[in-house]
């Protein structure tokens, strides 16, 4: 499972990693961010997390498009 970061500092909620790939990423509806989905979240952080492999070419391409 490759580990995913989200420099949420640095997020200008574009939307195209939740348009990308929901079933990995989302919107914090309290601060507008980018966040994983909490299934995938590793320590309770919103900006890190573990992507299953079956979702490892989605989070990528969500990745490449940031």
């Amino acid at each position: 499972m490759p580990s995913v970061t989200i420099d949420r500092e640095d997020c200008i909620s574009c939307g195209v990693c939740w348009t990308t790939c929901a079933e990995f990423f989302e919107e914090n509806p309290e601060d507008g961010f980018s966040q994983v989905v909490e299934q995938y979240r590793t320590g309770g952080n919103p900006g890190q997390g573990e992507a299953p492999d079956d979702l490892e070419e989605c989070v990528q391409d969500a990745a490449d498009r940031c």
